[in-house]
């Protein structure tokens, strides 16, 4: 692969070289691909945020209020490979440091979240809606986040592959939403809720710093 890219002929503007007809598949199914999760996001996002507001549960407004840092980087694997960019290895780089930058804004998010619930007293509640959407976020998410992985492999974009480990975390906090309703409703446990936020925000913080240096993710 690094042979035919060395024998790619570079086109009028400098610095965008040819691609082979398999790389531009790919890019057009990691840019649908893109459009479908931020369609879901959305949906997710509005979902969850009536839910919570019903329920009076703070921490499934939370998780439904992240889904929009998540489609942040949705939209930026859109822009990536959207016209002439598609081509453009500057496009890549300056879309691999904004996926960076979206997991540091999902990162003070959760742990300002979690602060204010705790000096709010906040006890975890839930709904029928909340947990089915939670449910479902559990099944899509990591679906879509190991396929844009791969997808990111093939393409040697780190701005697709960290969009799909956006979508993995995305899982991870359902599942933790889900844990923490479980755990207090059982065992009263309340505080495994903030816990879990704690740790997906320490985990993003990461992320970032991989993406940021274009670093394959460690999920």
């Amino acid at each position: 692969m690094a042979d035919q890219r060395a024998r790619a002929h570079t086109d009028g503007h400098g610095g965008s070289s040819n691609r082979d007809e398999t790389w531009s598949r790919n890019a057009a199914a990691a840019r649908r691909l893109s459009w479908a999760t931020l369609a879901w996001l959305t949906a997710e996002g509005g979902l969850g945020l009536a839910a919570g507001v019903r329920a009076d549960s703070v921490a499934l407004i939370g998780w439904a209020a992240s889904s929009l840092v998540e489609g942040l980087a949705s939209v930026i694997v859109i822009w990536r490979f959207t016209g002439e960019r598609t081509h453009s290895h500057t496009a890549e780089a300056h879309a691999q440091k904004a996926v960076a930058v979206s997991f540091w804004l999902l990162a003070p998010y959760l742990v300002a979240h979690v602060a204010a619930d705790l000096a709010a007293g906040h006890r975890p509640g839930h709904t029928a809606l909340g947990i089915a959407i939670t449910v479902a976020s559990l099944v899509v998410m990591p679906v879509a986040g190991v396929w844009k992985r791969r997808l990111g492999a093939r393409l040697g974009s780190p701005a697709t592959a960290g969009e799909g480990t956006q979508n993995l975390l995305c899982a991870y906090l359902a599942a933790g939403v889900l844990a923490g309703l479980a755990a207090n409703s059982i065992f009263g446990a309340w505080w495994v809720d903030p816990l879990v936020a704690l740790a997906l925000a320490a985990i993003a913080v990461r992320e970032g710093v991989l993406a940021w240096r274009g670093a394959p993710c460690a999920h």
